[in-house]
């Protein structure tokens, strides 16, 4: 379970720049939740998922991960219990290490295939295969030559290779043509159904938001405005969650990206 108490964060504190990112953030996240999470820009969407992995400091609140609090645990510590995938598909992988020596780093062993066994090498096929884009066959390539597809869903493999607490989505498929991003989504609704991983997944598409998962929050103003889920979330489609915005925000969604991948 993820739970967080009463999260605050303030950046630039005390000057013109001042933003209050967090504004009291208080979360329950269930094993095996698959939550979506929508907003306007600068909702605190990402800067949530930073608190979750302990990026900065915060202000106030406290994170509890697993049934232990890791508020003050570092960032790098926290990072062998969370899984994350960011926009941008050149993150969270080592581009000029092979595929192989990137699952190897993903399996724990150092990342170098002196040290791979050939146990491993079929493990790496085998959840390579899983893809379905015949990686298994290029285990030399170097990763900075795939797609950015190919290694987006490269980058959730590793994520997911040892089965994380949480599972991080910042707008995963957000760079990527509509049809790769399909068959990440997929991949990604599978990885999870079938691991019961619990998982936070930020999206600027609505329809995912409510189609993916089993609960849908809505940030504003680095609040959570709206937590849906069950028949009620069944039953929503786009133009209510525009509406539940307004009333909810007394503004407009102001976010081009969501008005326009909808």
């Amino acid at each position: 379970m993820l739970e967080l108490k009463d999260v605050t964060k303030t950046f630039h504190a005390g000057t013109p720049d001042e933003k209050k990112a967090l504004a009291g953030i208080s979360l329950k996240i269930e094993d095996g939740d698959f939550v979506s999470i929508i907003g306007a820009n600068g909702a605190g969407k990402s800067t949530l998922f930073n608190a979750i992995c302990g990026s900065f400091p915060l202000d106030s609140g406290s994170v509890i991960l697993g049934g232990r609090n890791v508020t003050m645990m570092p960032e790098h510590k926290r990072a062998k219990m969370i899984g994350r995938l960011f926009q941008d598909p050149m993150r969270g992988t080592a581009p000029d290490m092979s595929i192989a020596e990137n699952l190897a780093l993903a399996a724990g062993n150092g990342g170098w295939l002196s040290r791979v066994s050939a146990e491993d090498r079929k493990a790496f096929r085998d959840r390579l295969s899983l893809l379905d884009m015949g990686l298994e066959d290029r285990m030399r390539q170097p990763v900075g030559l795939l797609s950015g597809g190919q290694r987006q869903a490269l980058t959730l493999l590793m994520a997911t290779y040892h089965i994380p607490k949480v599972l991080l989505l910042d707008e995963h498929t957000a760079a990527l043509d509509p049809g790769t991003a399909e068959k990440v989504l997929h991949l990604t609704r599978s990885i999870v159904e079938e691991n019961h991983i619990t998982c936070l997944m930020i999206t600027h598409n609505m329809q995912n938001a409510l189609d993916l998962g089993n609960r849908t929050l809505m940030m504003d103003r680095g609040r959570v405005i709206y937590d849906v889920t069950g028949e009620e979330r069944g039953r929503l489609t786009i133009s209510d969650l525009t509406d539940k915005f307004r009333q909810l925000s007394g503004r407009a969604l102001d976010n081009d990206r969501m008005l326009l991948e909808n």
